[in-house]
C-alpha cells in the first residue's frame, strides 16, 4: 500500500481509503471482517459522514458498536467524518452550532474522543465563513478535531473559507473516476472551441489543490456517473473494459485494481475512497494502490472512457 502526504500535516496516509456509507445493515462480524481486510492490506484510513445510514449517525454508530476500538487501536487508524448536510430537506447548514453539534454526535457514535479529520460535506450556498471559523476553532481547541477539510468545493469556495479559517484546509473530497473526470478532462482539451470537453465545469479544482497542497480524495472511483452504476462490465463501455482486461492481465490484478490505479497514478497523489462492503473488492482495490501504469496506458484508458485527447 503506497502512502502519500496528507497536505502539509507532516503525516502520511494510504492512497486507498475505506468509505463506510453502506454498513448500516451489516452485522458486527461483517463490519469487523470488512475493516480487518482493509487493515490487512494497509488501509488504515476510514471515511464516515453523519448522514450515512438509515438514521442520523447510523453508519458511524454501526462502526463504533462493531469495532469498539481500544485506545491503542484508535491511535493506529485515521478516522474522518463529514458534517453539514441536514437530512430533513435535504439542505446544508454550516453554522457553528450545527457543526459542533454534529461532531459531538459523531464522536459519541464512533466511540472516540477525537476525529483526525472533519470535512464540510458539500458546499453550503448560505455559508458564513466566520461561523465555520468559530466552529473549527472550538473543535480544534477542545481536541475534538485535529484537521479540517472540505468536499466537492471549488477553488473560490475554498478561498473564501481560507480568508477566515485559521486551520489549514487539508483535503477536498471530489467525485472522480475514469468515466467521470471533468476535473482532468477540461484541461486536456483546453481552448478547443468546438469540443464540449473544453468547457470549464470545475474552475480548475485539480490544479488549485495541487498548488495549495490540498489532498484530493476521489469518491465513486468506479461509478460511471453520479450514482449511475459502475462502468466495470457495463455494455456502455465495451472498449474501456477491453483495455481494463488487457492491463489487468499484464499487471496480474483485477479490472477494479486497474481502475483504482488510473487515479493513484496521477502525480497529484490523490486518495481513492472506496464505497464497497465486499472484503474481496477491498483487497482487489488495494492491489491498485501502486500499479505502475505507463503514460500511454493512462491515456488509453482516458480515451476509451470517451474523452478526447486532441
Amino acid at each position: 500500500m503506497r502512502r502519500v502526504p496528507l497536505s502539509t500535516t507532516g503525516t502520511t496516509v494510504p492512497n486507498v481509503v475505506l468509505g463506510l456509507m453502506r454498513i448500516q445493515e451489516m452485522s458486527d462480524q461483517e463490519v469487523r471482517t470488512l475493516v480487518g481486510t482493509a487493515l490487512d492490506h494497509g488501509i488504515d484510513f476510514f471515511d464516515h459522514a453523519d448522514v450515512y445510514g438509515s438514521s442520523l449517525h447510523g453508519c458511524e454508530s454501526r462502526f463504533g458498536e462493531a469495532m469498539q476500538l481500544t485506545p491503542s487501536q484508535r491511535e493506529k487508524v485515521t478516522l474522518q467524518s463529514k458534517a453539514g448536510i441536514v437530512r430533513e430537506g435535504p439542505y446544508f447548514d454550516f453554522s457553528a452550532d450545527h457543526l459542533t453539534e454534529a461532531v459531538d454526535g459523531t464522536l459519541a457514535a464512533l466511540g472516540t474522543d477525537y476525529l483526525d479529520i472533519l470535512l464540510l460535506h458539500r458546499p453550503d450556498a448560505l455559508v458564513e465563513p466566520e461561523e465555520v471559523a468559530e466552529a473549527f476553532d472550538a473543535l480544534h481547541s477542545a481536541g475534538k478535531v485535529r484537521a479540517f477539510g472540505v468536499s466537492n468545493h471549488t477553488p473560490g469556495q475554498i478561498e473564501l473559507l481560507r480568508r477566515y479559517v485559521r486551520q489549514p484546509i487539508v483535503a477536498n473530497q471530489v467525485q472522480l473516476s475514469i468515466t467521470h473526470a471533468p476535473l482532468v478532462a477540461q484541461g486536456v482539451a483546453a481552448n478547443m472551441a468546438d469540443l464540449d470537453q473544453s468547457v470549464a465545469r470545475d474552475t480548475g479544482t485539480l490544479d488549485y489543490c495541487r498548488l495549495h497542497d490540498i489532498t484530493l480524495q476521489a469518491w465513486s472511483p468506479i461509478q460511471a456517473g453520479f450514482f449511475t452504476g459502475t462502468f466495470l462490465d457495463s455494455p456502455q463501455f465495451p472498449e474501456l473494459n477491453t483495455v481494463l482486461d488487457r492491463l489487468a492481465a499484464k499487471y496480474d490484478v483485477t479490472r477494479l485494481a486497474v481502475a483504482i490505479a488510473w487515479i493513484t497514478r496521477h502525480p497529484a497523489q490523490m486518495q481513492v475512497v472506496l464505497g464497497t462492503t465486499t472484503p474481496q473488492r477491498v483487497a482487489d482495490a488495494a492491489a491498485g494502490s501502486d500499479v505502475p501504469l505507463t503514460r500511454a496506458e493512462w491515456y488509453e484508458l482516458f480515451r476509451t472512457a470517451g474523452y478526447a485527447v486532441p
